[in-house]
């Protein structure tokens, strides 16, 4: 029997979830950046200093220090940038996104406060709203890690 309990604490433990992609990060960067003809991905490895900043800022960093932005460009002008971003629960962002969560994150700026999951309220069950609140909390990241640390390191 402890063989037995042991031989399932041990796969619970080394169970890894695996990645769902909702979309593939090409296709995602092209449609959420329209306009754009060429895309670039930067990645900004953040000192210690710097991350415990941003974990100040919006209670998170990195786990590998590493920042990861998109920018797309038309021309000389950039139209837009993106960082990455991971999720596990495919259905319940899928019906947010429908519902238009990512209309409300459009021409925000570093330092507004995303409203994505406010914008639903009626319109989705509580787990996709739950979601829309996380999606929220990654764009806030986002905003942040960009005027911090993008924009300042471009210069």
């Amino acid at each position: 029997m402890i063989k037995v309990l042991t031989g399932a604490a041990l796969a619970a433990v080394l169970h890894i979830t695996p990645t769902v992609v909702l979309v593939k990060r090409p296709d995602a960067v092209k449609s959420l950046l329209p306009g754009a003809e060429a895309f670039f991905a930067r990645e900004l490895h953040l000192s210690n200093a710097d991350r415990h900043r941003l974990h100040e800022a919006v209670d998170w960093s990195p786990e590998d220090g590493v920042l990861t932005f998109y920018a797309g460009k038309a021309g000389d002008r950039v139209t837009g940038t993106l960082t990455k971003a991971t999720v596990e629960t495919k259905p319940w962002v899928l019906e947010a996104l429908r519902a238009g969560l990512v209309d409300s994150y459009k021409g925000l700026k570093p330092g507004d406060v995303p409203g994505g999951a406010a914008s639903l309220k009626d319109r989705v069950g509580s787990l996709p709203a739950y979601m829309a609140g996380q999606v929220d909390k990654g764009v806030a990241r986002a905003l942040v890690s960009y005027g911090t640390f993008y924009r300042s390191a471009k210069a």
